[in-house]
């Protein structure tokens, strides 16, 4: 039964076509050649996994987050600067990083934050843990909607004229508001939850989340601004996360399951902590 059905009639269902959009917006910016049927955009959104949160819980991003920055000022020289930087890292460990990290299916984003973890985290490895993350996304990304609607802000590729690092997404993503970033509440919200799954691992686990979201400013489609509204959306959807009875009793199985596995992140994690270091 898809998710669609389960949730058709209720306060719910204006949600997930809220999220849906997100999912189809960013489709291309989740793909590569290699790995495009298993992204997040490449689903169809009938299949995105069911949230925890109603659409009357979900803090509201049209409230909380702030217009982006006005032209000329200095918060937006600061974007520009932070754009700018990131152009000159293309092709670099780091630009490479930030195509790997610009997935969002089960597996990719728990490959990401395997390394931080210091376990493999995915689908046939850490299935409870996955179940959980996977609906915490779909909470995560719907609440970034209303305000990318509402501001509808331009992207950086779109005034710099630069690449960016999943160009199959360009055309998609010349359509679709820029902030807040819905990547970067992704990724800090998946850091945020994990934190609580596996607390010894709280501060690796918080600096790949934020890592995560700039790898959408060194991909050059998000300004710095974008990515740290998307760090507050996530903020702000966790707190209330921890209320819901649901997410809770999801969080005490995958502390179990996890408490079972043995240490490894299946990955190079060197790979990815040189890239780390290199960002500018």
């Amino acid at each position: 039964m898809t998710i669609t059905k389960l949730v058709k009639g209720t306060a719910l269902a204006a949600a997930l076509a809220s999220g849906a959009m997100l999912a189809q917006d960013m489709a291309g910016a989740q793909q590569t050649p290699a790995s495009a049927s298993t992204s997040m955009g490449a689903m169809a959104p009938g299949a995105m996994p069911a949230p925890y949160l109603a659409a009357d819980q979900l803090p509201d991003s049209t409230v909380l987050v702030p217009p982006p920055p006005a032209a000329g000022s200095a918060a937006m020289q600061r974007d520009e600067a932070g754009a700018k930087s990131a152009v000159a890292q293309r092709g670099s460990p780091r630009w490479t990083l930030a195509i790997a990290d610009a997935q969002l299916s089960p597996q990719a984003l728990g490959a990401d934050f395997s390394c931080a973890a210091a376990i493999a985290i995915g689908p046939q490895t850490t299935p409870v843990l996955t179940k959980l993350l996977q609906r915490a996304t779909a909470d995560f990304a719907i609440s970034a909607r209303p305000a990318k609607k509402l501001y509808h802000r331009a992207r950086p590729f779109t005034q710099n004229d630069q690449p960016i690092c999943t160009p199959d997404a360009a055309e998609g993503l010349r359509k679709d508001g820029s902030y807040p970033s819905g990547h970067s509440t992704i990724g800090f919200g998946t850091a945020l939850v994990l934190a609580e799954v596996i607390p010894s691992r709280a501060t690796a686990l918080i600096a790949r989340g934020r890592a995560f979201g700039d790898s959408r400013r060194i991909c050059n489609v998000h300004w710095t601004s974008d990515i740290e509204e998307g760090r507050f959306m996530a903020s702000a959807v966790f707190a209330r996360l921890n209320a819901d009875p649901a997410f809770q009793a999801d969080l005490a199985a995958a502390r179990a399951e996890v408490v079972r596995m043995q240490p490894g992140a299946g990955k190079d994690c060197a790979a990815e902590s040189m890239a780390l270091a290199a960002t500018r």
